[in-house]
């Protein structure tokens, strides 16, 4: 009862907790955080310096006593300290213009499709500790496609391919919930990957992560462009050790991304064949939608449509698909009740009962 009445008055958050990004949207205020998943630390004091966009831009320029980690990765909790702190930086923001006291929040966190038991319970606690009321974990593919607007309720088949920064995840949904699904470490972060590889191999230049990454969203392209694009790529010479410039084109990028791209492809054909032939045949009249930060990669719609041989449209602002989804799903608590994971609490409750029968 009490925890009704406070609800009336929290600012319940949703949280695209990625490896990449971590988005916040805050109950009728919409989306109020979009900053990268990276945290800098004093290594000497363990005192956070900066969260976010400053820390992202440290990477790679810190001294020895500064680290700027990714606490997170392939979507999963590799630190659980500095995810914590991220989440209370994050959740303290939303509220610094509040009043002084305001009721703990409630917060529908999006997750991988393939986390387990413990990663589930790593999540809601650093939620929790982070100042969180009750934690609510929903898969991020249901997310996605509730913030893509798909009917995800109906007795249809709906296929969302989710490309974030550390996995790729492919579902297909029914009936609010996930009938097959695939979930791959190949994404954004591994397409930065490759660029880097093809630098080294075929100049040796050593390029920085962020240099990568740029190249990629600049002339990164999946199919082939109607113009051809260049770009400087600016690294440092193996051999000499001086710093270094070489010219690329968009054809050098995709063919160093097309081995990843490839892969994604196959596990999409790979979890159409695992899929129920009524759902198969709603897929082919619907199509396929595209979410997650890589569903920009210039011509990613054009390929998988051509490989699959299914229509493939990539949804409205991608980037944000997976928070708007958990947003949406703070308005509707009976949708979010069905459609949410089981908290490890109730796992463990679950099992004892079964084990006492």
């Amino acid at each position: 009862m009490f925890n009704e009445f406070w609800g009336k008055f929290s600012k319940d958050l949703g949280i695209d907790l990625g490896t990449a990004n971590t988005l916040v949207y805050c109950k009728d205020k919409g989306i109020v955080i979009n900053e990268p998943s990276v945290v800098a630390i004093n290594n000497r004091t363990g005192q956070i310096l900066a969260v976010g966009q400053a820390a992202k831009e440290m990477i790679g320029k810190t001294p020895s006593h500064i680290s700027a980690v990714k606490p997170l990765i392939s979507g999963i909790i590799s630190d659980f300290e500095v995810t914590e702190k991220m989440l209370k930086y994050f959740i303290e923001k939303v509220h610094r213009d509040g009043p002084a006291f305001l009721p703990r929040p409630r917060v529908v966190i999006g997750v991988p499709l393939d986390l387990t038991e413990v990663e589930r319970k790593a999540v809601e606690d650093a939620a929790l500790n982070a100042g969180a009321r009750d934690v609510y974990l929903v898969e991020e593919p249901m997310a996605a496609a509730i913030g893509a607007r798909l009917p995800i309720t109906e007795p249809v088949g709906n296929m969302v391919v989710d490309i974030g920064g550390g996995t790729t995840e492919i579902a297909v949904i029914s009936l609010g919930g996930v009938v097959t699904w695939k979930s791959l470490p190949i994404a954004g972060d591994e397409l930065n990957k490759n660029v880097v590889h093809f630098a080294r191999d075929s100049f040796n230049l050593l390029l920085g992560e962020r240099v990568a990454e740029s190249i990629k969203i600049r002339i990164g392209s999946a199919d082939e462009l109607e113009e051809p694009l260049t770009i400087e790529m600016r690294g440092r010479d193996m051999v000499s050790g001086l710093p270094k410039e070489i010219l690329v084109n968009d054809a050098q990028i995709r063919q160093a991304m097309s081995r990843s791209i490839r892969a994604i492809v196959e596990n999409i054909k790979s979890a159409l064949e695992m899929t129920p032939p009524e759902l198969v045949a709603d897929i082919y009249e619907r199509g396929i939608v595209l979410t997650g930060g890589g569903a920009l990669l210039k011509g990613s719609d054009t390929v998988l449509s051509r490989a699959a041989e299914i229509p493939v449209r990539i949804a409205d602002d991608p980037l944000t698909c997976v928070v708007r989804g958990t947003g949406i799903l703070l308005d509707d608590l009976e949708l979010l009740k069905t459609i949410a994971l089981p908290s490890s609490q109730e796992e463990v409750e679950r099992k004892h009962a079964v084990g006492v029968r």
